[in-house]
């Protein structure tokens, strides 16, 4: 039991390594939000269609969990365009952090939609991650740019909570390459024509962190992501991913020069100790 509990572990870090490659590679594109989401979800939506084809994968979905899956992409969409705000609006750390609010949204809303039981430990945790907040921009000013993109960053983070729990159930009936495969498509059609609103050769220009976007983050490290639901519960892994910014902004530091103010760092430290804490007191999955 305990080295599956290690095992899984290190199999969500894993996943969030290279999920965490999205702050510097957002921060690089040179495209306007909706065009880079856009091509992002298309080429993903290429990548993961051919993997599922070489595994074997069935794309077929009980046409009662249509909604869901369809849902699903929705808040997949609005969970990156608003995030690439945030980081268009901030720093890779600023925007990383802001959408870690959604560990928080997601202790209040899975036992209200999953009828799961409400835990009082995830009140301390939320009470460590707003704190956090406060760090990241003490002075809420609307007209500052950094405010504007913790805004972005906790939208983004509600819908990416409500994503994770509605797809919580439907884990353990389809291959989590499935899923992200419907959801690229969903968020490529959405987007598609924006691509018009550039010139190809701008797009072109891009190319290599629009595949490293596709493949490496979302490809790759979503689809591990979505695997790990089945050993935690939601609250649980959306705890245990707030390890995410820490490598994001080890990357941003490396690649970006970005490196985070004393404040910044106070605010991660508040809000990843939540981490620490739900890793251990995790260790029966449920």
């Amino acid at each position: 039991m305990k080295s599956n509990h290690l095992q899984h572990l290190l199999e969500i870090n894993l996943a969030m390594l290279f999920v965490a490659t999205s702050g510097a590679l957002g921060r690089y594109v040179q495209l306007s939000v909706p065009v880079a989401i856009g091509a992002r979800a298309i080429l993903a939506f290429l990548a993961l269609f051919l993997y599922c084809k070489w595994k074997g994968f069935s794309l077929k979905i009980d046409k009662r969990d249509a909604p869901v899956i369809f849902l699903s992409g929705i808040l997949m969409g609005v969970h990156w365009v608003t995030y690439f705000y945030a980081l268009k609006l901030s720093n890779v750390a600023i925007g990383m952090l802001s959408i870690f609010t959604y560990p928080v949204i997601t202790a209040f809303l899975e036992p209200i939609l999953l009828k799961t039981k409400f835990q009082l430990v995830h009140l301390l945790l939320a009470f460590l991650v707003l704190t956090g907040m406060y760090f990241l921009s003490p002075t809420l000013d609307i007209e500052n740019s950094y405010t504007i993109a913790i805004g972005f960053g906790v939208f983004s983070a509600l819908a990416y909570a409500l994503r994770n729990i509605i797809l919580k159930q439907k884990v353990s009936r389809y291959n989590g390459s499935m899923l992200m495969t419907y959801q690229t498509a969903i968020v490529g059609i959405v987007l598609f024509p924006f691509l018009f609103s550039v010139p190809t050769t701008t797009l072109l220009n891009q190319w290599e962190v629009l595949v490293a976007l596709a493949v490496l983050t979302t490809a790759i490290g979503h689809t591990m992501f979505l695997m790990t639901f089945k050993h935690f519960n939601i609250t649980t892994v959306s705890i245990l991913s707030s390890v995410q910014p820490v490598y994001g902004i080890l990357i941003g530091a490396i690649f970006l020069s970005e490196i985070p103010k004393g404040t910044t760092i106070l605010g991660g430290i508040l809000i990843l100790s939540s981490v620490v804490i739900e890793s251990i007191r995790s260790k029966k999955p449920t």
